[in-house]
């Protein structure tokens, strides 16, 4: 299973459509992390601005028709992240019956993900 962060609003726009954030268009792969620590990582680093609710899909590498492909982060990996990790990227937009459970990211007092939990409607 892998992770990919993303904002309620933007999983929801296009139901009816694979996903495909607009980092596919602007660097040719969908960003994921490979478990929940480095996502909660990722989201500290880079997404603590981002709308909320936030979520993650845990996607099933073996249903994408995408090619998915375990590289190292450029120029380096978020705090916290040993620089040996390897990032899943996808290489086309996301099946929405490849993601087999979503999860919202749950935050602290001081705005710090903390965790990953089922979403609240």
């Amino acid at each position: 299973m892998i992770y990919h962060v993303v904002p309620r609003s933007e999983w929801d726009a296009r139901p009816d459509r694979p996903y495909a954030p607009a980092s596919l268009a602007e660097e040719g792969f969908v960003h994921c992390s490979p478990d929940e620590e480095t996502t909660l990582a990722v989201v500290n680093a880079f997404y603590r601005a981002a709308p909320r609710p936030l979520l993650a899909l845990l996607v099933d590498e073996d249903r994408l028709t995408a090619r998915c492909a375990w590289e190292a982060a450029a120029p380096a990996p978020p705090p916290g992240v040993p620089a040996a990790t390897l990032f899943p990227h996808v290489f086309g937009p996301l099946e929405r019956d490849a993601v087999t459970r979503v999860l919202e990211v749950r935050w602290d007092e001081e705005g710090r993900a903390t965790g990953l939990a089922e979403p609240t409607v």
